[in-house]
C-alpha cells in the first residue's frame, strides 16, 4: 500500500461512523445531488455488473443498486468504512445487490473486462500516481462500459474561490472540531490537499488520465459554483 493511501486509511479510520451525517451537513446537503447526477451517467441495463471503487460507505453503491437496479462490487481499502455501511445496506434491503470488498484501486482485485460499469468518489487525490490508477480501474471495465467519477473542485472566479477558501479553511475546521478530533483533522486537510491536487493536475491533465486510458467521448461538469466535479467517459470498443 502506498504512503498516501495508508494516509487515507488513517484519516477514514477514524471518521466512519458519522461520515454519511458529516457529509450531507459539510456539504450543505449538496452531495446527494452530485451522487445522483454521476450515477445518472452510468449507461448500465439492470441486472448489470457495476464496480464502485473507493466505495466507503456505500453512498453511490446504494443509488447504482437503487436506482439503476445493478449489482455492484463496493470496494475500499478501509474496513471501517465498508463496515458502517453493511448496517445501512440491510437496512435498505440491497444486501442482496451489493457486495463489500477490501481492496486498493491501484491493484483491483478483478480479471480485466468484467464489469460494465465503474464508478469511483473522492479516489485520485489519495493516490501516488493517479494516472496509472484510472488506467487500472479502465483495465476492468469492458468495451463500451462508463467510467464516471465524482471529485472536489476548485471554483476558478475570483469572489467563488474566496468563499470556496473561506469555508474550507474557517468554517468546516470550525464545524469538524465540535464532533471529534478525527473530524477536526479531517476538515483540516481537506482544502488545502484539494488545492494542492489541482495545483499538480488540473483539469486538462485529468483528462488526458482518461484518454491515455482509453477512454472516448469523455465529459465533465462542475457543480455549486465549481466545488464539485464529474467526470465520465465510454472506454473504447
Amino acid at each position: 500500500m502506498s504512503g498516501r493511501a495508508r494516509f487515507a486509511r488513517s484519516i477514514f479510520a477514524g471518521i466512519a461512523p458519522q461520515y454519511d451525517r458529516m457529509g450531507a451537513l459539510l456539504s450543505l446537503g449538496q452531495d446527494a445531488r452530485v451522487r445522483r447526477f454521476m450515477v445518472s451517467k452510468v449507461d448500465a441495463v439492470p441486472g448489470e455488473l457495476a464496480l464502485d471503487v473507493a466505495s466507503g460507505t456505500g453512498l453511490v453503491a446504494r443509488e447504482l443498486a437503487a436506482r439503476r437496479n445493478l449489482r455492484v462490487v463496493s470496494l475500499d481499502q478501509s474496513p471501517e468504512m465498508l463496515r458502517a455501511g453493511v448496517g445501512v445496506n440491510r437496512e435498505a434491503r440491497l444486501d442482496d445487490r451489493i457486495f463489500p470488498v477490501l481492496g486498493t484501486a491501484e491493484r483491483l482485485p478483478f480479471a480485466g473486462g468484467v464489469f460494465d460499469a465503474v464508478t469511483f468518489t473522492y479516489l485520485l487525490r489519495y493516490v501516488d500516481d493517479p494516472g496509472r490508477t484510472l488506467a487500472e480501474l479502465a483495465r476492468v471495465l469492458r468495451p463500451g462500459g462508463t467510467l464516471a467519477s465524482l471529485e472536489f473542485h476548485r471554483p476558478e472566479g475570483p469572489l467563488l474561490r474566496g468563499g470556496w477558501w473561506a469555508y474550507t479553511r474557517a468554517v468546516m475546521p470550525l464545524v469538524g472540531a465540535a464532533v471529534s478530533p478525527a473530524w477536526a483533522g479531517t476538515a483540516r486537510f481537506l482544502g488545502p490537499n484539494i488545492s494542492r491536487f489541482y495545483d499538480e493536475h488540473p483539469l486538462p491533465a485529468q483528462i488526458r488520465w482518461w484518454q491515455d486510458a482509453g477512454l472516448r467521448r469523455v465529459r465533465s461538469r462542475t457543480f455549486f459554483g465549481g466545488a464539485w466535479i464529474a467526470i465520465w467517459g465510454v472506454k473504447e470498443r
